[in-house]
């Protein structure tokens, strides 16, 4: 049986990690410390034999016994809410965190899969974002507590890989969404269904003329997965390289939720990048990966997810 370590499997992304891989029959060991994870995500998976949740900080020695396999760090806050809420917990888990990650997957000869992440590029000045972009990052910005932690984190990756002979894969991860996102943590999507849903005015930062791009959930970890079980060492973009400006997603939630909502605009935040797409060309070459999901399709799933949150 092949058993694979998830840290940060409560969270929205672990825990489709953590299903994906029983469904490829996995054991799965996840590890998570519940302060941005929820058990809600995983209490579906209560009775799997297959399954084990540890209660466990992964910035603090990580023992387990018996042979793993794979060893998956997705443990971090990774909202704008969190991580400027919980700055020095972003810092500590990919600082300290990788380091105890990497040397679990160390001593048991797993194989180790990074969730980095598109803000290492920051705001970038290259455009759409190639691995061998190195960044427009500002280190003592607000939302450089992320970004550096990823970079950081990236750093020990590939130290751990060269000097130990870890076999290591490092998934640069834009913008994804679906269910289990949690429906006030900042982020676009989940903020503007509940708007629209709520039937409130929908909050767009600045003008809404920056661009992104979104990845539905399991479009994602069909690619992480891809990476993982593959043998490629260097950074690989999971993403959807479909480019909108914010303002045309509020406008597309609020049209596909049948909401009588309106525009608001604030003032954009400090640091927010106003492009941001992946060039997934080495996703394509070597994983023989890309996004199956379009974003309406995506969407409308997302939206029937909040709905039934909502009614429970």
């Amino acid at each position: 049986m092949v058993t694979s370590v998830v840290t940060g499997g409560a969270g929205f992304l672990g825990s489709h990690l953590c299903d994906k891989l029983l469904a490829e029959g996995h054991e799965v060991v996840c590890l998570d410390n519940l302060i941005t994870g929820n058990v809600a995500n995983i209490e579906h998976l209560a009775g799997n034999s297959a399954f084990r949740f540890i209660k466990h900080d992964v910035t603090e020695y990580i023992y387990l016994p018996g042979s793993v396999d794979y060893v998956f760090h997705f443990a971090s806050p990774a909202s704008p809410i969190d991580y400027l809420q919980l700055p020095i917990q972003t810092l500590k888990v990919g600082a300290l965190g990788t380091h105890k990650a990497l040397g679990l997957a160390r001593a048991k000869e797993a194989v180790f899969t990074l969730a980095s992440t598109s803000e290492v590029y920051g705001d970038p000045l290259v455009h759409p974002q190639k691995e061998d972009y190195w960044g427009n990052v500002n280190p003592v910005g607000p939302r450089g507590v992320y970004d550096e932690a990823k970079r950081f984190a990236e750093a020990m990756t590939m130290a751990y890989h060269r000097y130990h002979g870890v076999k290591t894969r490092i998934v640069r991860i834009f913008n994804t969404y679906g269910p289990r996102m949690r429906a006030r943590d900042g982020r676009a999507v989940p903020a503007f269904i509940t708007q629209a849903l709520a039937r409130e005015q929908v909050t767009v930062f600045g003008d809404g003329s920056q661009t992104r791009c979104f990845c539905y959930v399991s479009d994602l970890i069909d690619g992480i997965c891809r990476l993982a079980f593959g043998e490629e060492t260097d950074p690989v973009n999971i993403g959807n390289p479909s480019e909108m400006t914010v303002r045309e997603l509020a406008e597309r939630i609020i049209r596909l939720a049948g909401s009588p909502s309106v525009l608001v605009f604030k003032d954009l935040p400090v640091d927010d990048p106003k492009v941001r797409q992946p060039d997934i060309s080495r996703a394509r070459r070597l994983l023989d990966w890309q996004p199956m999901i379009d974003v309406d399709q995506g969407l409308a799933r997302t939206i029937d997810y909040f709905k039934k949150d909502e009614s429970d």
